[in-house]
């Protein structure tokens, strides 16, 4: 799968590295590629044992270092989210209206982006039995 670009190459490597970890459901924009490094399990131990890790603009090169890395976890993205979806308990849902950066496994980019209806559609009261087929782009 070719995964999305980043909004824009230059921010790359400038967002905090403590965010949000998963979750929300839907996203906005790819901020850059992540692969996190670890000492503990043979990674150079460049920030006094503590885990570290290198921003990238592509998936792809993302996934070329990790793979020639020791030490090092398979890529994430990170992810804005102007908006997004809380489930606190399952099955309950509330559409929350502010900004986040999160962390997210790639695999959930093959959701599409975010749009004006997504959320609305999800919560609305007719949405399908499968909510997530709403935002899986099948619904």
């Amino acid at each position: 799968m070719k995964y999305p670009d980043v909004l824009d190459k230059d921010s790359v490597g400038t967002y905090p590295a403590l965010v949000k970890a998963g979750g929300g459901y839907v996203w906005d924009e790819v901020l850059e590629y992540r692969v996190w490094c670890h000492p503990e399990k043979g990674a150079d131990n460049l920030e006094d044992g503590d885990d570290y890790f290198y921003a990238f603009h592509s998936y792809e090169d993302a996934f070329s270092f990790s793979e020639k890395t020791v030490g090092a976890d398979e890529p994430i993205a990170l992810v804005w989210q102007e908006e997004h979806i809380n489930e606190p308990e399952p099955g309950k849902f509330i559409h929350v209206k502010e900004d986040r950066l999160t962390e997210w496994p790639v695999a959930f980019l093959s959701r599409p982006k975010r749009t004006e209806k997504t959320i609305p559609d999800f919560m609305s009261p007719s949405a399908p039995n499968n909510r997530l087929d709403i935002l899986r782009g099948k619904a």
